[in-house]
């Protein structure tokens, strides 16, 4: 029970892995913006080069309607974490992403993810303690590199070894590998995006190839730091996972959508409340499917004996 609990210590940074770079809250002026306007942000098809820039001051959008989308602004705080930078774009906490206290990541966890109570203290709590953390923090807080943050993640690079904090920019062909490491022979194979994604479901073995091929070209992370990571997108199979036919797990689209853009699927709300247990389970099967992939990888790189023992001598 104690290796459970040590695990799910870990995992519950996890949800908030992430860092990024502080900018200072300014005011700005903005253009009118029409009704259809405000309607149509929260539509996957809006870019974040169609919206009229302006101030989220107060934590509060003056575009959007209550829970729309919106990117961040001239001034927000972001992070690495698609999840957190997710939940401010959507207004589940502070679009600012300033002055966030423990029971506002609590509440935003519940509302946005559908996360259970002990769940999201879990989490909540557990990021504050990793950063060393009690009063209020801004979204650039929990992307200071070794705390919650850490190397080989699915769609960052590295933090570089000079940096406090890691870089927020998701790198759209490591996003492009995770979806790949995710197509099986019967899947859609021609493009990586549109109506491709929709033909792929990512589950706990894509996932475990994705990281244990990230592991492998960056730099080496604790036993912490990987449980955390297993932790992220455990978390995030555990909200969005399909069924289809015989295949079952996230549609690739909605993973693309919501680390590129940081947005919730469209007219998406949950529909389950996800408990600690889920995350520790899922994450366990993630690890127990890395290791699997591990050992097959190290049993090819062996040369058989007889093989060896054919090859001319000199």
């Amino acid at each position: 029970m104690s290796r459970i609990r040590s695990a799910s210590a870990s995992i519950s940074a996890s949800i908030a892995a992430t860092t990024a770079s502080s900018t200072t809250a300014a005011s700005f002026s903005q253009a009118p913006i029409s009704r259809s306007s405000i309607t149509s942000l929260s539509s996957s098809s809006t870019t974040t080069s169609s919206i009229t820039p302006h101030s989220h001051a107060g934590g509060r959008c003056p575009v959007t309607q209550k829970h729309g989308w919106c990117p961040k602004q001239p001034g927000d705080s972001r992070s690495p974490c698609p999840a957190l930078n997710a939940m401010a774009n959507h207004g589940y906490i502070a679009r600012d992403g300033h002055n966030i206290g423990i029971t506002d990541l609590i509440r935003g966890l519940q509302e946005c993810y559908g996360l259970s109570r002990p769940l999201a203290v879990f989490l909540s709590v557990g990021a504050f303690f990793l950063l060393r953390r009690i009063r209020p923090i801004s979204l650039y807080h929990i992307g200071k590199h070794a705390a919650i943050e850490h190397n080989a993640s699915l769609v960052h690079v590295d933090c570089p070894v000079d940096e406090k904090y890691a870089p927020t920019v998701v790198r759209s062909d490591l996003l492009d590998a995770m979806i790949t490491d995710a197509k099986s022979p019967g899947e859609e194979v021609e493009g990586l995006e549109g109506t491709g994604d929709k033909q792929i479901l990512v589950d706990e073995q894509d996932v475990a190839k994705a990281r244990v091929r990230r592991e492998a070209e960056s730099a080496a992370i604790d036993k912490v730091h990987a449980e955390i990571a297993r932790g992220e997108m455990a978390i995030a199979l555990g909200m969005w996972e399909t069924q289809r036919k015989d295949n079952k797990g996230v549609r690739a689209d909605w993973l693309r959508d919501w680390m590129m853009n940081e947005r919730l699927p469209d007219d998406w709300t949950p529909t389950h409340v996800q408990q600690l247990r889920d995350v520790v389970k899922r994450s366990k099967l993630i690890q127990k499917s890395m290791k699997s992939i591990r050992n097959q990888e190290s049993a090819q790189a062996v040369i058989p004996r007889k093989e060896v023992d054919a090859q001319p001598r000199l």
